[in-house]
């Protein structure tokens, strides 16, 4: 068999494995399929290539790889969608706080928030599987840790948290509230006059 035939086999193998799979891979779960000796990272490299002007592309979301909708067409896919119901304020900020602080628990997310959360808000968002129980924390009590999934990832189209916006980014984007800018404004005026 030829090097070329042979490379082309190994990339048929590993774009069989991922568009069987059910979840999303990593490298070594796609090697235990096709076997030690193949070059899965070449071949998911070249399959990232060939993929790339095709209604589908293959991408990576943390360390794990699967195919999903070319962004540019997603529009195409919506009419058939259930429109999926919005997360209230509550999940919104409790899931920024889990996405910023991971791995953090109850209390801490309820001494960022000023608030109580209730039970049911972490359970809609582990039922959006954006957010899962992550251990327990080694002191008295040992309260549960919460963090962020590779469905989080995927939806928010994030490659890893590191791809989160910084403060700077949200106010650009005019995702701050204008309440706390204005407060912050006021924090800074103060600090000057105090000076």
């Amino acid at each position: 068999m030829t090097d070329e035939r042979m490379i082309d086999e190994t990339r048929r193998a590993v774009e069989a494995v991922l568009f069987a799979a059910d979840a999303p891979m990593t490298v070594a779960e796609i090697r235990a399929y096709v076997g030690d000796a193949v070059d899965v990272r070449a071949a998911l490299d070249a399959l990232v290539e060939d993929y790339a002007v095709r209604g589908i592309h293959l991408v990576k979301r943390g360390d794990r790889w699967h195919f999903e909708t070319a962004p540019d067409l997603a529009n195409f896919l919506r009419r058939d969608r259930e429109e999926p119901r919005k997360l209230s304020r509550a999940g919104i900020e409790t899931l920024a706080i889990i996405a910023y602080h991971e791995p953090v628990t109850r209390a801490e997310i309820e001494a960022i928030r000023g608030v109580q959360i209730s039970k049911g808000t972490l359970d809609v968002l582990m039922e959006a599987r954006w957010a899962r129980p992550a251990g327990r924390r080694e002191v008295p009590g040992r309260p549960l840790t919460y963090a962020t999934t590779p469905e989080f990832l995927s939806h928010f189209g994030l490659q890893s948290r590191r791809d989160l916006p910084g403060i700077d980014d949200l106010r650009t984007a005019g995702l701050l509230d204008p309440v706390d800018l204005a407060f912050e404004g006021l924090e800074v005026e103060s600090d000057a006059d105090s000076a």
